[in-house]
């Protein structure tokens, strides 16, 4: 609100309106430099003790300050003799700036009359005591209002301002601003962002060392991150510090947090916005619904039920129903764990195991679902398979729990899953018997009789059709192989069709299908069961029912399916929906397509028998593999421009997509991952090698972006494989550059130049200039990481002279960036940064300005740079490069730079920015880029860590890092032990 005492002031509402009128509101800022603006229109406020004067004006809420608070204000007990003066002056001025309705004279003094939302500072108030006024009900609004409020801080409060007043002003408002910061990070905490609250914590108790709330914070946030040891590290870091610095301990609070953690405290672990569990443990009920027309299987029923009703009080029963897919095995388990049910009064846990599909449930993931269901907190979830297991198994003792596992691979699967204790109970369905699962109860589910296909059937078409027509009705049920699921699809076509009669039905099962006697065993019988909608399919949809079974992968989108049918966009979509009206294919997704395991199957076995001629099913597969080649391409020419690999690609007959945005481009390839490198694996085995090497090498960003480098090397190893048994050289030596590539992103090393010493010969005896500057590029990296460094310079200038002479200058701005990282490694910093320069020039050539490999380009030259001391340089061009990263999903590369950047943080001594970078990179890198990159970010945080006092919580990073150097028979290990090793105590001679 305005304060409006002085005689002859115009009213607020007055000078409001007058001031929306002609737009020149003022506003003013003092967290930071003190600054007045009329609109967006920023006034000049004059000198330092000029606007010294104005920001003893604002801080007093429009109360008026006589000329001797002023003048304390602005000289303290030591004024100049013309001091009163001076203040007349500057109170003129800034009259003059501000206006007269703003700067008013009272009473022998000053005052500045403003609304209240035009001064950032009672802005910032009013959020404080919104925040405070909703952190009991609404911890998120309120971290949301408190960061709203450091936002308005634009630096140091009262920036620069000289005079006593200020200096005080400025330091009580930058503790606020501290506490402030701690009340939001403990909101962090409360709302479970732990793991991200990590490094601004640590950076914060290296700049503010002896204040104990920050560290007790940062104990907080390492314990609810798994890092208890780095938790406890920090205590005596404190411990420690607080000794030598004021010979005190630590307050009680924080010894007494130790003590929770030491204790492993569920409740410290467990986030206040997280709900503790209740008293009684969570009793799921995760079973599927049980079909109302559930028929037969009434010795099955009872030897099952009687197997789950003995579990209680004995050792955990185990029962596993195999059989045919498509036989009843998910319906018949449903339904007798609904029936006991009262068995297991503790609760029911549910998972469909997808062991029949290309990619099964990984048990990590599963036991993972299965601990959130039994109240486990997410904070609470172990990372690894053993650790989840056990802790499922403890959370199980002394409870009476059915598991139902469906559609499980194998045994090695399962066996994470089984409860393990008393009173708990498994039941196990698969395709396969689970002769190796120990103490199991094994049951072989055959089909229907006749007698109960015949009720199925009947319960779902009605007795009234049925009765008519028995004879007909037993022989749809014959023609369905006796098998519930090809009977219950038959049913349910003829229910959905009042106009048929069940003599209709049976008629079209039995023409053309005299082989349904021969596919009773195996999943030939399965096959036999999709023949009835099969053989309803016009003569189009029965081919793109074909055809589209025939490639591999998780599911296919609508524009590749469009190149496997060689049709348009439109009347692909038209045909693959009416697919979907058949049930013969799913849609998992707006413009994506899938089968299920056995429909795709059949759908094959369909494409080999029916398929004419037998050329169109290899000439369907090739121009999926264009399709995807000349996409791949694509984004490979936008991330890599004027790279010369894709001049030596073997031409494609079939368009791919265009892209004209770098990040659409890039949504497309990391969401196409799967079905890309199934597509590689699957063409390299079908007789296409050579494109098939060529598509893995366009998507060369999934293996290097380390998300994506375990599956990418699978894929590589099978194209070289299958390139091999083709006698295809090129192909091999591309597939095994592509290898090399990945198994080094993953820092398997050695593997990696085994891979690359082949790769080279084949390279040789194809004369192949991709293979011939790639690899010896890849050997130079990897002896380069191995300090191997002779060996690097001579595999980079043969790379070197390769690339140039295939006119590859993307390619050899490459080698010259890596070569110039063996300068740097070998003391020669001159030439390195000489080097990095040549082939950022090379890259930055280039129109996109922001193309993948310039990255890479400023990453040498920042390491360079770093060498020769140019350290602010240095600075903004690895920023750069990261920022590059981070837009092109480069991982790996995203966490490298971050570790860079920690690395000159050291070398400038600034230990806590790079325990802060250090942090970072150890969270993006979390999972990829190996072990031997995550042992250095560790041993660098460690570094920075010392050199901001926290000793303890260094020990037990470099622990961690000696431990896996040790592993991995790293050199890295030597330099490591020596930190660890204590300084010798000198003594007085």
């Amino acid at each position: 609100m305005d304060r409006d005492n002085g005689p002859g002031m115009r009213v607020p509402e007055q000078r409001a309106a007058r001031e929306r009128a002609a737009g020149t509101a003022l506003r003013f800022t003092v967290l930071g430099p003190v600054r007045a603006w009329r609109g967006s229109e920023l006034l000049p406020s004059g000198s330092p003790q000029q606007r010294a004067l104005l920001a003893a004006l604002l801080l007093r809420d429009g109360r008026t300050a006589t000329a001797g608070e002023l003048i304390d204000a602005l000289w303290g007990e030591d004024p100049p003799s013309q001091a009163l003066a001076t203040v007349r002056t500057y109170a003129s001025r800034l009259r003059k700036i501000l206006g007269q309705d703003t700067l008013v004279s009272e009473s022998g003094g000053y005052a500045v009359r403003i609304p209240r939302e035009t001064l950032d500072l009672t802005l910032a108030q009013d959020l404080a005591a919104e925040a405070e006024k909703v952190r009991g009900g609404d911890r998120a609004q309120a971290r949301a209002l408190i960061n709203k409020l450091l936002g308005l801080w634009d630096g140091e409060a009262l920036a620069s301002l000289p005079g006593p007043y200020a200096e005080n002003r400025r330091t009580s408002l930058e503790e606020w601003r501290l506490q402030l910061t701690e009340t939001r990070l403990d909101l962090d905490l409360e709302v479970g962002s732990h793991a991200e609250a990590v490094s601004e914590l640590t950076a914060l108790t290296a700049a503010h060392p002896l204040r104990e709330r920050l560290r007790e914070l940062l104990m907080v946030a390492l314990y609810r991150s798994g890092r208890q040891a780095e938790a406890l590290a920090v205590y005596a870091d404190t411990r420690r510090l607080l000794a030598e610095e004021l010979g005190v301990d630590p307050r009680p609070e924080l010894a007494q947090l130790q003590q929770r953690i030491l204790q492993a405290d569920e409740e410290l672990a467990r986030p206040a916005d997280e709900p503790a569990p209740a008293p009684a443990p969570v009793r799921p009920a995760q079973l599927p619904a049980t079909v109302p027309d559930f028929t037969g299987r009434a010795s099955f029923v009872r030897e099952l039920s009687d197997r789950l009703g003995a579990a209680e009080g004995s050792v955990m029963a185990v029962s596993a129903l195999a059989g045919i897919g498509g036989v009843g095995k998910t319906t018949l388990a449903v339904h007798v764990a609904h029936q006991a049910r009262p068995h297991f009064p503790d609760g029911q846990l549910y998972v469909d195991l997808q062991g029949a599909g290309a990619r099964a449930a990984e048990p990590e993931t599963v036991l993972g679902a299965f601990l959130r269901a039994l109240g486990t907190a997410d904070s609470a979830i172990p990372d690894t398979l053993d650790e989840r297991a056990a802790l499922y198994r403890s959370t199980l003792d002394g409870r009476r729990i059915l598991v139902l596992l469906d559609n499980a691979h194998d045994a090695a699967q399962i066996r994470p899953l089984l409860p393990g204790t008393e009173g708990c109970a498994a039941l196990v369905t698969s395709r396969v018997r689970m002769v190796d699962l120990a103490g199991v109860h094994l049951v072989d589910l055959d089909v229907m009789s006749p007698e109960e296909a015949l009720q199925l059937f009947t319960r779902i078409v009605g007795d009234e059709r049925v009765r008519s027509e028995r004879q007909a009705a037993l022989d749809v049920v014959a023609a369905c192989g006796f098998l519930p699921l090809a009977i219950r699809i038959a049913a349910s076509r003829l229910a959905a069709r009042r106009t048929w009669t069940v003599s209709v039905l049976a008629e079209k099962l039995a023409d053309g299908r005299r082989r349904l006697d021969e596919l009773q065993a195996g999943d030939l019988a399965v096959k036999a069961t999709f023949e009835l909608g099969y053989g309803q399919l016009e003569p189009a949809q029965a081919r793109a029912f074909r055809l589209l079974g025939l490639a591999d992968g998780p599911d296919i989108s609508l524009a590749a399916a469009a190149a496997v049918l060689n049709l348009d966009l439109h009347t692909a979509e038209d045909l693959l929906e009416t697919l979907v009206d058949t049930s013969l294919l799913e849609s998992a997704a707006p413009g994506r397509y899938r089968y299920h395991d056995l429909v795709r199957l059949y759908a094959r076995a369909c494409a080999e028998r029916d398929e004419q001629p037998p050329v169109e099913r290899e000439l369907a597969l090739s121009r999926l593999l264009d399709f995807y080649l000349a996409t791949a391409a694509g984004v490979y020419a936008l991330e890599r421009p004027g790279e010369r690999v894709l001049d030596h690609f073997a031409p494609t007959a079939y368009p791919g997509l265009t892209f004209q945005v770098r990040e659409t481009a890039l949504d497309w390839l990391f969401s196409q991952s799967s079905g890309l490198l199934a597509c590689a694996t699957q063409s390299a085995g079908s007789g296409m090698p050579r494109r098939a090497a060529d598509l893995l090498m366009a998507m060369v960003d999934l293996g290097e972006s380390g998300a994506n480098s375990h599956q990418f090397a699978t894929a590589a190893k099978a194209v070289s494989d299958a390139a091999r048994t083709a006698g295809d050289a090129q192909a091999e030596g591309r597939a095994r550059t592509m290898l090399t590539h990945a198994l080094s992103v993953s820092g398997r090393f050695a593997e990696a130049e085994t891979e690359a010493l082949r790769a080279l010969e084949l390279g040789r005896l194809a004369d192949d200039p991709v293979s011939l500057g790639q690899v010896p590029n890849q050997r130079g990296i990897i002896a380069l990481y191995e300090n191997r460094h002779s060996d690097a310079e001579d595999h980079l200038r043969e790379a070197l002279a390769a690339f140039r002479a295939d006119g590859n200058k993307p390619g050899e701005a490459s080698a010259l960036c890596n070569l110039s990282r063996v300068h740097l490694a070998t003391g020669r910093t001159t030439s390195a940064v000489d080097l990095a320069q040549q082939g950022v020039s090379i890259y930055e050539a280039d129109t996109s300005g922001l193309a993948l490999r310039l990255a890479n380009g400023k990453y040498a030259l920042g390491l360079a740079l770093t060498g020769t001391g140019r350290t602010v340089s240095a600075q903004e061009v690895l920023t750069e490069a990261m920022s590059i990263f981070r837009d092109s999903r480069q991982q790996l590369w995203h966490g490298m730079t971050l570790f860079r950047l920690a690395e000159l943080h050291l070398t400038i001594r600034q230990p806590a920015h790079a325990a802060s970078h250090a942090e970072q990179a150890l969270a993006i890198l979390r999972g990829i880029g190996g072990e031997w990159r995550r042992a250095n970010v560790l041993t660098t945080l460690g570094r920075g860590l010392a050199g901001i006092g926290q000793t303890d919580r260094a020990q037990v990073c470099w622990n961690e890092a000696l431990s896996i150097f040790d592993d991995l028979g790293s050199p890295e290990a030597a330099s490591v032990r020596e930190l660890l090793t204590p300084a010798p105590v000198a003594t007085a001679s």
